[in-house]
């Protein structure tokens, strides 16, 4: 019986090791080093295809972020979890006038490759985009 639930779970291992390696796989080298290159220390490193692009989530420096980067392995942003405190006044303005009774429930900074800078504020499972003033400008499910 011992031997049995042994080599179960050694098979069972094995396929969960080759699945992650095979899901891994997918994402292309490049993009995989440039991220390894441009986060060295990163932890809980999450990759999954977004359109035609690579999301990476993981912790950095005890911070929530995800980029995204295209097949070449071209950072296109980053996002930062930040406090719902930062984000700014008038776009939380916009969520209390907007959405009433409605609480954000997370907030982020995102940072494009040309230089934008965007503030997302979650609110009812939908994510509120705002440009760095914080007028809004559009919703994304």
């Amino acid at each position: 019986m011992k031997k049995s639930l042994l080599v179960l779970s050694t098979a069972l291992l094995s396929v969960t090791i080759a699945f992650a390696q095979q899901k891994n796989a997918a994402v292309p080298t490049v993009a995989r080093q440039a991220f390894e290159k441009s986060f060295p220390g990163a932890t809980k490193v999450k990759w999954e295809k977004e359109k035609s692009d690579y999301e990476v989530n993981f912790m950095m420096s005890g911070k929530q972020m995800s980029v995204l980067y295209d097949n070449a392995g071209t950072l296109k942003e980053t996002e930062e979890k930040i406090a719902i405190s930062e984000l700014p006044a008038s776009a939380v303005a916009y969520v209390k006038q907007h959405h009433k009774n409605a609480a954000i429930k997370e907030a982020a900074k995102i940072s494009k490759s040309d230089g934008t800078l965007n503030y997302e504020a979650e609110v009812n499972k939908t994510d509120l985009i705002f440009d760095q003033a914080g007028k809004f400008i559009r919703q994304e499910k």
